[in-house]
C-alpha cells in the first residue's frame, strides 16, 4: 500500500488495514510523500510483489508511464486528486480506479481521445499517435488527447473520499473513519459545501442503522463503549477542548467575520461577548471547567447572537464520538489534530514517524496520542492566525490581475511549518477568507502554473499529488507573477534555492 500523507487517505488507510486484518492478508505500508518517493518505493518492491494499492496518489499521471512496471502488476488507485489521467481511465488491464459507481468523472469517449484525424489516416496508414520525426506538429491523435486532457481539467468535479464506507463491513470504527475522511474534505476546502451535505446525509442514514441497530446491545456494554451521533454544532474550531474565547479567535469563519486583526474587530468580539451575555472568566477557562448551566444551552446562546452580527452560518452539519463517558470529540476536531502530528515541525523525526502517529491516533486505543495532536493543533491555528494578521496588517497580500500571492519571508516566525501542504493549504484558505475575495478552483491555477513554467523556462518542481501545491525556484518569488497570466518572460535573483507554494 502507497499512501499519501494527508488525513482522507490515513482513513482509508486504516479501513484496509482493518479489511486486510479480517481476511489474513499479509501487505507492505509504504508512505510516499510525492512522485520521487512514489517512484524510489515501487522500485524497491516491485520484485516482491503483483498488487499495489495506491490512496490518494497515482490517479492524475499516466501511471505505467511514469512507473514502468512489468505487465503482470495491477494497480488500485483510490484517489481523490483530480484531474484524472485518461490513459489511467480506459486502460483496463493494469490499472483499476477505486471510485463510486455513480462518481462522473467527465472523460472524453474513447474514440474522441484516441482516433485519428481523415488526414492522417490518409497521410500515414499507421499513426502510432506520436509526433513524427521530422514534423513539429503533433498527430491529430495527439492534438486530440491534449485537449481532452486540458478540458478535462474543467469538467472534472472534486470527488470527496467515501471510499472507506463503501468497503466498510458494517463496523463503528469503520463508518467513524471514513466519516473523519468526509469531513477532512470539507475542512480543507476541498469539496464544495453541497457536496459536503449531501455526503453527510448519506452517512447519517449509516450512522442512524447502526445507533438503532445496537441501541438494546449498548445499554449492555461497558463504559468504554463507542457511540457515533449526528449532529448541529458550531464552526468553532477546538472549542471543546479549549476556551470559548481562544476557539472563536483563532476560527476562520469568526476571525474572518469580525476581522479580528484590527482594532474595530477587536470591538465587535467584545460587543459580541457582551451579547451572549456570558461572563469573561467563563469564557477565557477551559470549555470543561465552564458552568454547566451555561454549557447547556450554549450553541443556542452563540447562534442567536452571531445572527445578529450577520453570521448566518455559524451552525454546521457533523458527527461526534463518544469514548465512553469521558472523552468526546467531533469529526474536525480529529481532522485538526492527525494533521497536526502529520505535519508536526517541534521535532526533528523522520517524515515516517510523523505518518505512523498520525496514523496511530485515529485508534480509539490511542486517545493519549489524540489529546497531543489536539495540543499541537492549537498551536498550529494560533500560528496561523497571527501570520494572516501580520500579513494583512503588513500589505504583504498582493493582487495581480485574477490571482493573489503572499511572500513569507526567511525568518519569519512559523516558516517552518508553512512548509508543510496541509499547514500552507490552511493558511491560503484563511488568507482568502480574510482578504474577501472568491476562492479559485485548484485545478485551474495547477494547470495553469504549469503552462506558465514551461513558456517561461522556470526551474519547477511538480513532486506534489495535489497539482495546487508546487516547489518552484526562488527567484521567481523576487519578481513580476504577471506572467502566470500573461505568459511573459520575466527576470529574477539568480538565487537557486526552492521554496513551496500553494496556488489558489
Amino acid at each position: 500500500m502507497f499512501v499519501s500523507p494527508d488525513i482522507d487517505a490515513l482513513c482509508a488507510c486504516k479501513v484496509l488495514q482493518a479489511l486486510f486484518h479480517c481476511d489474513q492478508v499479509q501487505y507492505t505500508l509504504v508512505p510516499v510523500a510525492g512522485w520521487q518517493d512514489l517512484g524510489t518505493a515501487f522500485m524497491e518492491h516491485k520484485e516482491q510483489y503483483q498488487y499495489f494499492v495506491l490512496i490518494n496518489c497515482g490517479a492524475n499521471v499516466d501511471l505505467l508511464e511514469t512507473l514502468q512496471p512489468e505487465e503482470d502488476s495491477v494497480f488500485f488507485i483510490c484517489d481523490t486528486h483530480r484531474p484524472v489521467d485518461v490513459v489511467n481511465v480506459y486502460n483496463d488491464t493494469q490499472i483499476k480506479l477505486l471510485i463510486k459507481q455513480d462518481d462522473d468523472l467527465g472523460v472524453p469517449s474513447y474514440d474522441d481521445i484516441f482516433r485519428d484525424d481523415e488526414e492522417d489516416e490518409e497521410g500515414d496508414g499507421d499513426d502510432s499517435g506520436n509526433e513524427s520525426d521530422g514534423s513539429a506538429e503533433p498527430s491529430g491523435k495527439r492534438r486530440r488527447y491534449d485537449e481532452a486532457l486540458y478540458l478535462f481539467y474543467f469538467q472534472a468535479a472534486l470527488v470527496m473520499f467515501e471510499l472507506a464506507w463503501v468497503m466498510s463491513k458494517d463496523t463503528k470504527d469503520m463508518l467513524w473513519w471514513s466519516v473523519i475522511g468526509v469531513t477532512d474534505q470539507w475542512v480543507h476546502d476541498k469539496i464544495p459545501h453541497m457536496k459536503y451535505v449531501t455526503d453527510i446525509a448519506t452517512l447519517q442514514r449509516h450512522v442512524s442503522r447502526h445507533n438503532h441497530r445496537n441501541e438494546d446491545e449498548e445499554n449492555s456494554l461497558s463504559i468504554d463503549c463507542m457511540r457515533i451521533t449526528f449532529e448541529y454544532d458550531l464552526r468553532l474550531v477546538l472549542y471543546q477542548h479549549w476556551s470559548l474565547y481562544e476557539s472563536i479567535c483563532n476560527s476562520c469563519y469568526t476571525s474572518c467575520s469580525f476581522k479580528l486583526w484590527s482594532i474595530n474587530g477587536q470591538k465587535k468580539l467584545q460587543e459580541f461577548l457582551a451579547d451572549m451575555g456570558l461572563p469573561l472568566k467563563q469564557v477565557r477557562q477551559k470549555f470543561n471547567s465552564m458552568d454547566m448551566s451555561i454549557k447547556e444551552n450554549l450553541r443556542e446562546v452563540i447562534e442567536e447572537s452571531a445572527n445578529k452580527f450577520s453570521m448566518k452560518d455559524i451552525r454546521v452539519q457533523t458527527f461526534a464520538v463518544n469514548f465512553g463517558f469521558k472523552n468526546r470529540f467531533l469529526a474536525s476536531d480529529v481532522v485538526h489534530a492527525a494533521a497536526a502530528l502529520l505535519e508536526n515541525v517541534e521535532k526533528d523525526e523522520m517524515p515516517t514517524d510523523n505518518f505512523i502517529k498520525a496514523l496511530d491516533c485515529l485508534s480509539r486505543s490511542n486517545l493519549e496520542r489524540l489529546h497531543l495532536g489536539i495540543d499541537l493543533a492549537k498551536k498550529k491555528l494560533k500560528a496561523i492566525q497571527q501570520t494572516v494578521a501580520s500579513c494583512i496588517c503588513t500589505n504583504l497580500i498582493l493582487s495581480q490581475g485574477p490571482f493573489l500571492y503572499c511572500h513569507l519571508l526567511e525568518g519569519t516566525p512559523d516558516v517552518k511549518l508553512f512548509s508543510k501542504p496541509l499547514a500552507l493549504t490552511l493558511l491560503c484558505k484563511y488568507l482568502l477568507k480574510f482578504s474577501c475575495v472568491c476562492v479559485f478552483c485548484f485545478i485551474f491555477f495547477g494547470r495553469a502554473f504549469e503552462k506558465a513554467a514551461e513558456s517561461t523556462s522556470s526551474r519547477t518542481l511538480h513532486d506534489h499529488f495535489d497539482t495546487s501545491g508546487k516547489s518552484l525556484q526562488h527567484s521567481i518569488m523576487g519578481c513580476d507573477h504577471t506572467h502566470i497570466s500573461t505568459r511573459q518572460p520575466v527576470e529574477g535573483r539568480a538565487d537557486q534555492s526552492f521554496c513551496n507554494v500553494c496556488l489558489l
